[in-house]
């Protein structure tokens, strides 16, 4: 039954859910009734139900909103908050797409809108999954179709669940009911809060209840945008929304008693922000940069330039549009260009792209919101630099169809002419180098043209040198083109082409030998003044009437002379193959031709001399020396022999004794074992251990053959069983008799006991020396208490010195290297440290005034001894002394010093006192 407030209960148990009014709609608001207006636009229905299948194809009908306008209500669009459905204009649904319902129902709103009010009308539409045969009575209009015991329920209220049947025995439905989104629109300029839904249990009126929400929004960040009256159960939105920052709220509403036990289940609240117009497109670039070749036809694509719209975009607040505001320049035509206004991508509309005339383009573009509607959409622009890139539709010219140069002959890498080309496309780019090349007039190659880098000239340059008696002149026909080929349609200039002239003058020449090198064979020794060869020059200068002069360049023998007119070659020496100056029987000389020209011009030429051997060298015997055994048949000595001629005039060698002496050929003879080798033995059965020169001739086979006598040095000793000369025989065969061996042995053992007398001696004289009694009393010597101390100066005497000396030096070098002195400051100098003399252990009297002396050197001559000045540490004598204090004692300058007290000062200085006290009476 209604109650007080306009609501409706149903059955106990049940959570009620107030849908009020939101943000001034017409009709009740709080429970107030207000005059309704005439007409009223909106849905004919709140909602709509529709039975349909699980599965949905893409454009298939569902269902179809009825939308009551008034007049003026013109243009009214549709839209849902489901991106799977679509709204046509006449108010069908239908499915996006193909569509698989996961659930048992699904649940969306139709928002209807005005274009020229911007207001908005609202229903909910349920699509059921189900067999037509259960749910026979769901037509378009759910809630008038609905079962009976929900026909006298409001229009606005929803059941969350199925209640129990009444008693008529109904089974309770399982299914629960789905709460229809609330929608609330973003950037709500209040009061807040505002109220949105109410809450109610129909258990309210038997006991107190108490609501809370809870989720993202409510107990959870952000904390507080929605609120409920715990005990009314109305719900707040308690400041602006903000759909950009969050779309959409999930809440749960629970309901308890006043002990906090649960009185109905929590039901699911699904809160929609909807959007509203409030965020501008902005570009993801300010300035877009893009480029088109020169000359494309229309419809080349350019460039695409992208913005995006916070707002939603399946909604027109969201979907942005695309113009061009201005081009800039606006030449050849304002329209060069076109934007798609959905993609923004930007093409190419009329003909006419021309670097050479408008090398960049800037286009300011817009983008409007609102699907481009520029009186209800919000705008903002970006700027597109569009660059007309190069291709290469300007052949180079020539600037001149002739050039001209001169080259002097015989000179390679010489720029000749420089070739000037215009080109209007892009510098430095494969469509403006220049390539040169010559067609004609050069088939010998002795010319190329090079480019220029920097000023894309061609520089005409020799890389073979010319001849001026050849070609005195060349008529070339050069050709320029780019890198890059042309582009389609362009066609060669005429202008491309030229000519060079290029004239060849005369300079004067070196005198060449045509034959160089030049070898001429002959046999060595030929006499002194012998004519050789002719070794001429030629003088390419044939226009030029000059003469030639010869001379030597290099003769390393000395061994040649050139006639300095006709070049005539004779020797000057004997010329021996033999000499260090041949290599491979070839003697190498070098000359020189000169002109009279001017400036003069000379030329060198290489004759060869291969000389042909001669018989001129007898052999000689190797080797020089050998040993062989006293006895025959236990070795023998092997010999050849070597001639400094080649062949034929070497080997076979004859190998023979001489007969004078006769004992030559009776204690030796020779074997021949082949041309170049033979054995020299012993003919006799003993020959006496020594030396022995044998005499033996070596004949060659030469034409006349050459001979040689050589003696060969033989030494005769006794051996061993294996044929090797004994030690003792060694000896007996170099000439030492056996007298002469012990002589040698008794010298050696003289000489070792000298040294053995000598070292008894050294050391019978050191014993002495540490042994001999001091010169005073055993008593009187205070050695065993003197202490060696650190010096500490020279007392009055050795007051000038250089204080400078005692501060702190920059460096130790005018130390180091001062002379022989003073050298003392007050840090340690780096250098080497003197080497102070090491006290004997038991001293010599004669060497105490030796170590004290060596000590005062070391110590004046040290760089790193602290200054005069300076606090020195003492060694420690101990307590106890029977000796006095020397603080009393001073210096002076007089010579009247009164010694006498030195008699007091105990027996150590007994004798320092005789010396010094006695001074008066001596």
């Amino acid at each position: 039954s209604p109650s007080a407030a306009g609501e409706m209960t149903i059955g106990s148990g049940m959570l009620l859910l107030l849908l009020l009014p939101f943000c001034g709609s017409a009709g009740a608001h709080n429970g107030d009734l207000t005059v309704r207006p005439t007409c009223k636009p909106g849905f004919s229905e709140e909602d709509y139900t529709a039975l349909v299948s699980q599965n949905i194809m893409e454009g298939q009908k569902l269902l179809k909103v009825k939308f009551s306008g008034c007049p003026g209500n013109n243009g009214i669009q549709y839209e849902t908050n489901n991106l799977d459905f679509k709204v046509r204009t006449d108010g069908t649904i239908y499915a996006a797409h193909q569509v698989q319902i996961p659930l048992k129902q699904t649940v969306f709103m139709v928002t209807a809108w005005d274009h020229q009010t911007l207001e908005r009308w609202e229903t909910v539409v349920r699509l059921l999954v189900g067999e037509k045969s259960q749910h026979n009575g769901h037509k378009q209009k759910g809630k008038k179709n609905a079962s009976t015991d929900l026909a006298q329920q409001p229009s606005d209220t929803l059941l969350p669940w199925r209640q129990p049947q009444n008693s008529n025995g109904l089974r309770r439905q399982k299914r629960d009911w789905v709460i229809p989104p609330i929608n609330v629109p973003e950037n709500s300029r209040g009061p807040f809060p505002q109220q949105l839904v109410r809450i109610r249990s129909d258990k309210d009126s038997d006991i107190h209840i108490r609501y809370s929400i809870t989720g993202v929004g409510a107990d959870q960040p952000p904390m507080e945008v929605f609120s409920i009256d715990p005990v009314s159960g109305r719900m707040y939105v308690t400041r602006p929304m903000d759909r950009e920052e969050r779309a959409s709220y999930h809440l749960r509403a629970h309901a308890v008693d006043m002990n906090g036990n649960k009185v109905e289940n929590p039901i699911d609240l699904y809160i929609y922000v909807i959007d509203m117009n409030d965020n501008r497109p902005e570009f993801i670039n300010q300035v877009y940069n893009g480029s088109v070749d020169e000359g494309s036809k229309p419809g080349t694509y350019v460039m695409t330039v992208t913005a995006n719209d916070a707002d939603d975009s399946t909604t027109a607040n969201g979907m942005v549009r695309y113009r061009i505001v201005t081009q800039t320049p606006q030449s050849p035509s304002q329209n060069m260009f076109t934007i798609n206004s959905e993609t923004g991508d930007i093409v190419t509309v009329a003909a006419g792209l021309d670097r050479e005339k408008v090398q960049q383009y800037t286009v300011i573009v817009q983008a409007t919101d609102m699907e481009g509607n520029l009186n209800y959409g919000l705008s903002n622009t970006a700027t597109a630099i569009i660059t007309v890139t190069d291709v290469n539709d300007n052949p180079p010219e020539f600037t001149a169809s002739t050039y001209s140069g001169e080259v002097p002959e015989n000179r390679v890498e010489v720029v000749v002419a420089n070739l000037t080309v215009m080109d209007r496309d892009q510098p430095h780019s494969p469509n403006w180098n220049a390539v040169y090349r010559i067609i004609s007039g050069d088939p010998s190659g002795h010319f190329t043209i090079r480019t220029d880098p920097v000023t894309n000239e061609g520089m005409v340059t020799v890389v073979k040198a010319v001849d001026y008696e050849m070609n005195r002149a060349f008529m070339l026909t050069v050709m320029v083109s780019n890198q890059a080929p042309l582009a389609s349609g362009i066609q060669m200039s005429f202008q491309s082409t030229a000519g060079v002239t290029i004239s060849v003058t005369d300079i004067n020449e070196a005198p060449y030998f045509p034959t160089n090198h030049k070898l001429i064979r002959l046999e060595e020794g030929v006499p002194t003044g012998t004519a050789l060869t002719t070794f001429s020059a030629v003088d390419p200068d044939r226009f030029m009437q000059q003469a030639v002069r010869y001379s030597k360049l290099s003769d390393p023998a000395n061994w040649l002379n050139i006639n300095a007119t006709n070049g005539q070659i004779t020797t000057a020496a004997v010329l021996d193959r033999e000499s260090v100056y041949i290599k491979n029987n070839v003697y190498e000389a070098t000359f020189l031709a000169a002109d009279n020209g001017i400036p003069p011009a000379s030329g060198t030429g290489t004759l060869q001399i291969y000389l042909i051997d001669i018989n001129d060298n007898a052999p000689e015997l190797l080797p020089k020396e050998a040993q062989i055994c006293e006895k025959p048949n236990l070795n023998v000595i092997n010999i050849t022999a070597a001639d400094a001629d080649i062949d034929p005039n070497v080997g076979p060698f004859v190998f023979e004794l001489p007969s004078v002496p006769s004992a030559i050929r009776k204690n030796w003879t020779i074997t021949r074992l082949n041309g170049d080798y033979a054995q020299l033995s012993l003919r006799i059965m003993y020959l006496e251990a020594g030396m022995y020169d044998v005499p033996i001739v070596v004949t060659d086979s030469g034409n006349p053959p050459l001979y040689n006598t050589s003696i060969i040095k033989v030494k005769v000793c006794p051996c061993d069983e294996n044929g090797d000369c004994t030690t003792i025989g060694a000896v007996a065969a170099a000439g030492l008799g056996t007298g002469a061996i012990i002589a040698i042995l008794i010298c050696i053992i003289i000489l070792l006991t000298m040294v053995l007398l000598f070292v008894v001696w050294m050391k019978r004289r050191e014993k002495e020396r540490h042994t001999k009694q001091l010169l005073i009393d055993p008593e009187d010597d205070v050695r065993d208490n003197i202490l060696k101390y650190d010096e500490e100066g020279g007392g009055e005497e050795d007051q000038d010195y250089d204080l400078s000396q005692l501060q702190q030096p920059e460096t130790m070098d005018h130390v180091l290297n001062k002379a022989p002195g003073v050298r003392r400051v007050d840090e340690r100098p780096i250098g080497a440290e003197p080497q102070y003399p090491i006290r004997p252990v038991i001293p010599h009297p004669g060497d105490i005034g030796d170590f004290i002396n060596e000590g005062l050197r070391a110590a004046d001559n040290d760089p790193t001894a602290p200054p005069y000045d300076s606090l020195l540490v003492f060694d420690y004598e101990g307590s106890g002394s029977t000796a006095g204090s020397v603080s009393s004692l001073n210096s002076s300058s007089s010579g009247d010093q009164d010694y006498d007290y030195l008699n007091d000062w105990g027996p150590r200085f007994k004798k320092l006192a005789d010396m010094y006290g006695g001074g008066e009476e001596d």
